[in-house]
Formats: C-alpha cells, structure tokens, sequence
C-alpha cells in the first residue's frame, strides 16, 4: 500500500513527524512524493518537533550497540562549506585519550573532500573492520567507529533521493540524534548558528543527560576561533543558551582560513602532525572542541581547564598512542 505523506503547512506535530517518517524509512512512500515532502520541509524550515519525531522514527529501526554508561559522541552535522581540517574526528582521539569512552558515529565525506572515515583510513585504519568491531573497540579501548549505513539500514533507500535532491534535508539534523550507541552525551556542531535553539529544543523532546549544540557564527559546524560562538547546553528535557569565544578558554582567535583542510591525504597529515605537538591553529580548534566534550563528560568544570587536560593528552602522546593502539587492535 503506497501512502501520502502529509502537507508540511501547518507544522507536524512530534507524533506526526514520527509516523511519516516510519513509513518513508519503510519504504511505502513513492520517491517523488519523498522528495516533494524533504524540499517543502527545508525550505520552510523544519522545527524541534518535526526533527524530535523523525530521529525517534530513526531510532526505532536502527541497530544498536552496548556502550560505557559514560560514552559521549563528537560529531557535526556537516554540509557547512567551510571544508576545514576534521575537528571532530581529532577532538575524539584527544577525549578518548583523556579517559571518556567516545562512541563517533558518522560517514565517509558527503559534501567535504574528507570526512572522518576517510582521514582514519590513510591514517592506517582499516575502516570496514574498524565498523564491523565497534563494540568491541569502544568497550576495550575507549573509542570506536559507528558507520551509519552498517546501523542504518532503513537509510538506504533514502540515499540516492538525498543525493537527487542536492541540498541539505532534515536527515542532516536527525544522524546526530540517532546515535548508535544511544549515548546520553554529545557534543553536536550544526551549520546554522539561528538553528542551535531549535535543534536543542529537539534534542531536549528527546532527552539526553547532558550535551551541547554549538555552531560558529559563521556557520562552522563546531565551536570556532574566528569569532563568537552559540551554544545551547541541554540538560534532560530543557535547555540553555549561551556565548562563548576563544578567549575564553584562554586561546588565541584564528580565521577560518587557517584550519582549511584539502583531501583524506593532506587532512591525515595535519591530523598526525596534530598529535605529534605541532602547534597552531588546528590544534587550538581541536583544544577548543575537547575543552567542551570534557566538561559534558564531567571530567573538568571550565573552558581552560578543559584546554589543558586536552592539551596534556597530546603532549604526553597519549592520544597518538590511542590512535596507535585503535589501528593495531583492528588491523
């Protein structure tokens, strides 16, 4: 039985949300009227009950991974443009290394040259087995990798209509929500600073035990040095607002420019170079990231102080030996 999707005037409630987004992920609705309902969504501009139902729908089908009650994911929603050297995926290392389990969910590059499974793998992971053992990295070692397509398989169908449609969709905003590995810590980087609110208000319908949503005012989808910063901090079913700037955590601002990245090979190079002490402003970027991961971790209770726990995890090869340690472990 093939079925209509609703209009998306007036806005969906949560509970139509999810029940419209179940039968898109389960295949009942014709590709056209997906993409119909996806562009008409995006271009209105999806709200926090809409995103809340469609992630629940996400959840309800995707297969999931025991994780340290502990565990924090690192991640963006990406689509920013920006294309700069991969924060995130350095920012975990840097975490994991500082004792905090880091289940990172994500994917090959979309609309980067590099995304965080292609730097880990000219870096020397074996990114096929690093997915397959998720469960057993995470539990052993502290970290691991959670491909998308191999926990999602309701997303399939859906991807060649995303890559039809050419333009970000709310299945940008619902990935980071849908974590395997049901953690209740995140720290989530959106590429719309006017966005943090509404995407914390859906995260909160959702629940998490502590996390944040930062976006750069120019539209970086991680915390920036260029300028200022939005942040909503969620705690259980509500959250707040607030601003915070490199200065802040005792760093230097930088422009965007000086943490521009290339493809998975030059990316890897900086990334190695990153844990190996070089200093500059991709490491103060990753400083700045982790300096936030800790303090929803509960490890440290300040944004310099977060900056120097990181700091140390890379100065005493700490990270680098993670990484080391991931990639024997795999391979």
């Amino acid at each position: 039985m093939t079925i209509t999707l609703p209009e998306v005037e007036p806005h969906l409630s949560e509970d139509e949300a999810e029940a419209a987004f179940g039968a898109l992920l389960d295949g009942t609705i014709e590709d056209a009227e997906v993409a119909r309902f996806l562009v008409a969504l995006s271009d209105r501009g999806e709200t926090a009950d809409e995103i809340a139902g469609a992630a629940r729908a996400l959840r309800a089908r995707m297969l999931p991974i025991d994780a340290p009650p502990n565990a924090i994911d690192v991640c963006g929603t990406g689509g920013d443009g920006h294309h700069t050297l991969n924060v995130s995926t350095a920012v975990s290392l840097v975490v994991a290394a500082c004792g905090v389990p880091v289940a990172k969910h994500g994917n090959r590059a979309a609309s980067s040259k590099a995304g965080a499974a292609d730097t880990l793998e000219v870096l020397g992971l074996d990114m096929e087995k690093a997915g397959r053992t998720a469960d057993k990295t995470l539990g052993e070692i502290g970290i691991c990798f959670l491909f998308a397509s191999n926990h999602h398989p309701a997303m399939r169908r859906i991807q060649p209509i995303r890559k039809a449609i050419g333009q970000r969709t709310i299945f940008n905003l619902m990935g980071p929500l849908a974590n395997p590995a049901r953690v209740g810590k995140q720290l989530i980087g959106i590429a719309r600073p006017a966005y943090v609110p509404i995407y914390a208000g859906a995260l909160a319908r959702l629940g998490t035990g502590r996390s944040m949503i930062v976006s750069g005012d120019e539209g970086l989808d991680e915390l920036s040095l260029a300028g200022g910063n939005e942040i909503a901090e969620v705690l259980g079913n509500d959250f707040e607002m607030h601003r915070v700037d490199a200065a802040q955590a005792g760093l230097a601002h930088a422009p965007v420019e000086a943490i521009r990245g290339g493809d998975a090979v030059h990316n890897a190079a900086a990334l190695r170079a990153l844990l190996l002490g070089t200093p500059g402003p991709y490491r103060d970027a990753v400083l700045f990231n982790a300096a936030a991961a800790l303090q929803i971790a509960g490890e440290v209770s300040g944004w310099e102080e977060g900056v120097e726990e990181a700091a140390e995890a890379i100065d005493k090869g700490l990270a680098k030996a993670l990484l080391d340690c991931w990639i024997a472990t795999v391979n």
